[in-house]
């Protein structure tokens, strides 16, 4: 086991554990879970320049390595989802297709065949982290209880229901645009895919 393979089952280990610290009622705990959940997402970059660096990729790591990022930000999306700073809808969308793309990708490349990407769909992972970070930190902040009594209105103002919405609402969209062009891209390796 390769130690880019081991900081993946640390980044899939830690996953529920930040949900379960992220939903407690302790202000305590859901800061502890900022933590986890950095830890996590540079165990990603960590692990990414290692494989690159010094050629340790697996067939393992390939398949589980992407899909442990879409596992660590849908269960972010799914937390602020049930705390009901996101809209379920949207997430639900957002999950589907990435989690689908990841899978569908992996199995590719089983099967020896290469699905083209593009930087429009980077751009649109991009987004996400950016936006989920500034969710973390924003909400955590704002029910520690010495910045809320500081910077309470500042809080409130960045996490108003409205500019949520419209933020998420943007990302959601995005996200199935990049999944139709990915499919639409790659429609002929499906197709191969699917007859074998």
């Amino acid at each position: 086991m390769t130690l880019p393979n081991q900081l993946t089952i640390l980044r899939i280990v830690l996953t529920p554990v930040f949900l379960i610290l992220f939903l407690s009622d302790d202000p305590t705990y859901k800061q502890i879970s900022l933590f986890v959940f950095i830890v996590a997402a540079l165990s990603d970059w960590y692990d990414g320049w290692l494989a690159r660096k010094f050629n340790y990729i697996t067939d393992w790591g390939k398949f589980m390595d992407p899909l442990a990022d879409k596992i660590l930000t849908s269960t972010a999306f799914i937390g602020f989802a049930v705390i009901g700073l996101l809209e379920w809808w949207m997430v639900i969308i957002i999950v589907f297709r990435d989690i689908t793309i990841t899978l569908l990708r992996a199995y590719a490349d089983k099967k020896g065949y290469v699905f083209s990407t593009s930087i429009y769909a980077k751009w649109k992972t991009f987004l996400q982290m950016v936006f989920l970070y500034y969710l973390l930190f924003i909400y955590i902040g704002s029910i520690t209880p010495g910045l809320n009594q500081k910077f309470g209105s500042i809080f409130r103002i960045l996490l108003d229901h409205t500019l949520i919405y419209v933020v998420m609402l943007f990302i959601t969209i995005i996200t199935v645009h990049t999944g139709v062009n990915y499919f639409r891209k790659n429609k002929a390796v499906i197709k191969k895919l699917l007859s074998g």
